[in-house]
């Protein structure tokens, strides 16, 4: 344990709490339901952005954005969008010492303003594809908060795109799931299952909805980002038209697609411990942190000098890292605190390791603490950083596949999730039925696996033939 932190064996929910705070990521708001995301937060937050971004620049997305206010009336155009979203929404009634005569709604998500914005922007088939995203901010009203998890405010990205045929937004669609998935593998070393949505737990207002769900240190699902094919159920609630190239008018087809801060809570919860925060190297606000130790101004000197050409090398390479050079605080509590924090590599100088030309190297996803020459690490440290980057992922897929039980019938369904963890079945069930599983189980289907063995098999609720297999976990 460190600074306090309730063991995960204890209460899981309170361990996670603690971790938020005392690694200094968020702290609860005045307003009830908020957050306020610190810095050493916010710099976790401005990385996995930046990646992102550069991923949608790669595909060829722009960025712009849109009004947080939205006309109470083009939430009403969608039906089953308003439906999904009506208990969540936050609407401002009066603004400038006035009743206003429309309400505004404060964005739940971004469909029905941009839509709105699309028919003035489409007219012919010249004009599409049109690939927009946008970095914001959005507010659902929600009963049960937890930080960066569930909040009434998060951060997120939500792109909307439109298209000339159903073939290129689904095809897009389909795409920017992947390219959630390769973020979530690559660089927070978090394995995913990407699948769809059955039509129960689809996004309100989509044909389709993908998403990459993956398995939290306690076993449970989080959905952790979603891309949906939306036909053209936006373009006529919004009368989006194109001439096509035959000279036809035409509805257009779309497609929109998010992750949120919701991912910091991911990455929480899929590599965390009782010591606090464990971060891929790759995200990771600070990649190496330097704590210098010494008792007296002399050896201060010599010790910060010999740091100095450690930092020089670090700068050279484009490895992030700190120097913590605190006085007031001993070397054992700033061990406690960058392992709170996360960081992938804590160096430990002393003036006996400079006599040596050596360093002390701490790894903290396995707690491995070596010494080496300072040469030979800044000869190793991009490939160090790769090693532990990789290494995280391995070692929470082998933790996933362990906790995946394949099962047969109801009876096994409740077993294998009963404390946590993932049932692959097959499935040909009603949405009634699934609804009545969540009920009575507190599970459900997470999503169907775009990847299917192609077999046949016995569905475990209803004993009928299929060969469509699921994946079911209870979920945050």
């Amino acid at each position: 344990m460190s600074k306090g932190v309730t063991p995960q064996s204890e209460n899981y929910a309170k361990w996670y709490t603690d971790v938020v705070q005392k690694a200094e990521l968020a702290d609860y708001s005045p307003v009830k339901g908020c957050m306020v995301i610190r810095p050493y937060g916010y710099a976790l937050w401005e990385n996995i952005q930046a990646e992102l971004d550069k991923m949608f620049k790669e595909t060829g997305h722009v960025n712009a954005y849109f009004p947080m206010l939205i006309p109470e009336g083009f939430l009403k155009k969608e039906a089953e969008h308003i439906e999904g979203f009506a208990p969540e929404l936050a609407i401002v009634t009066h603004a400038g010492g006035k009743k206003l005569e429309e309400p505004l709604v404060i964005r739940p998500t971004s469909e029905t303003i941009i839509w709105a914005m699309y028919k003035k922007w489409i007219n012919s088939y010249r004009d599409l594809p049109l690939l927009i995203n946008q970095w914001a901010n959005i507010v659902r009203w929600e009963m049960r908060t937890r930080m960066f998890l569930r909040t009434t405010e998060f951060l997120w990205q939500e792109g909307h795109t439109a298209h000339a045929n159903a073939e290129e937004a689904m095809e897009e669609s389909l795409k920017m799931v992947h390219v959630y998935q390769n973020f979530a593998e690559q660089y927070m070393a978090m394995p995913v299952i990407v699948g769809k949505k059955t039509e129960n737990e689809k996004f309100a207002g989509a044909i389709d909805t993908f998403t990459i769900e993956a398995m939290m240190g306690d076993k449970r699902a989080l959905q952790s980002g979603t891309s949906h094919y939306l036909g053209q159920n936006f373009a006529k609630a919004f009368d989006v038209t194109f001439q096509n190239e035959s000279n036809e008018k035409e509805y257009v087809y779309a497609s929109s697609w998010g992750v949120s801060t919701r991912l910091i809570g991911a990455l929480i919860m899929t590599h965390g411990d009782d010591k606090g925060l464990i971060l891929p190297p790759r995200i990771a606000p600070y990649q190496v942190v330097i704590v210098p130790i010494y008792r007296d101004n002399e050896a201060k000197s010599t010790v910060m000098t010999y740091i100095e050409t450690i930092t020089n090398e670090l700068k050279s390479q484009g490895v992030r890292f700190h120097l913590d050079t605190r006085e007031a605080l001993s070397p054992g509590y700033k061990f406690n605190d960058w392992e709170m924090k996360g960081v992938p590599l804590r160096l430990e100088i002393g003036l006996r390791d400079v006599e040596k030309g050596n360093v002390v190297v701490f790894r903290r996803d396995n707690a491995e603490k070596i010494i080496e020459t300072k040469d030979a690490f800044c000869a190793s440290i991009t490939r160090l950083l790769e090693t532990i980057q990789k290494s995280m992922f391995e070692n929470r897929k082998a933790f996933r596949e362990e906790n995946i039980s394949n099962i047969s019938n109801y009876d096994e369904l409740k077993i294998a999730t009963e404390f946590g963890g993932f049932a692959r079945a097959f499935w040909a069930g009603t949405d009634e039925e699934e609804k009545q599983i969540q009920k009575e189980t507190k599970v459900t289907i997470r999503c169907i696996p775009l990847e299917q063995s192609g077999k046949s098999g016995t569905c475990f609720y209803t004993g009928k033939q299929t060969t469509k297999q699921v994946v079911l976990a209870k979920a945050y």
